[in-house]
């Protein structure tokens, strides 16, 4: 089982799910894009097909640090609606796993009580639906397990600041210096 879990939807952002996952790589960090589509190819909000690794129900989550959800739209509201993915967030957040979500997908974790006086950030118009947490306007917010990020143009330092978490800064400095980031 891979260390990080990214779930893709139809309608997901492609730059801020394939980012991450491109960032891991580069990392040697092990990440699959799980589909929770019921099939391997998942449609992007821009029309881009993507090859998920998984299927949500052929694995065992057991092992998994960490809990990636892209924002995007329809793609947060169909991650919002599948029940066994809400769950899993739900025990994982209760185990002290890391929950990450970037754009609109905050509102999924707000939607299921993990943001109640935590300190997170979103797409900006969707702070209304990070029912319970104390909003900030920075790029990437970490509090305690959770980590939150505002959309698009912030992709990589997400990626990052989840690169440092799961190894450390320096890690994380490397990669985005060989990319031409810092």
């Amino acid at each position: 089982m891979a260390e990080a879990c990214i779930f893709f939807a139809d309608g997901l952002e492609e730059i801020e799910g394939l980012t991450v996952v491109d960032l891991f790589r580069r990392a040697n960090i092990s990440i699959d894009i799980v589909s929770i589509n019921g099939t391997y190819k998942i449609e992007g909000s821009h029309h881009i097909s993507i090859k998920a690794d998984q299927l949500f129900e052929s694995l065992d989550f057991e092992n998994t640090k960490m809990f990636i959800l892209p924002g995007g739209m329809p793609g947060t509201t169909n991650l919002s609606r599948f029940q066994p993915l809400c769950r899993l967030l739900t025990k994982s957040a209760s185990q002290g796993k890391y929950v990450a979500a970037i754009c609109a997908a905050p509102s999924v974790l707000g939607g299921l009580g993990l943001l109640k006086g935590k300190a997170a950030t979103c797409y900006p118009g969707f702070e209304d639906k990070l029912i319970g947490a104390c909003c900030q306007k920075d790029n990437v917010v970490t509090d305690g397990n959770v980590i939150t990020s505002r959309g698009m143009g912030t992709a990589i330092e997400f990626g990052g600041k989840l690169i440092e978490i799961l190894r450390d800064k320096e890690t994380a400095d490397k990669i985005l210096s060989s990319i031409m980031y810092q």
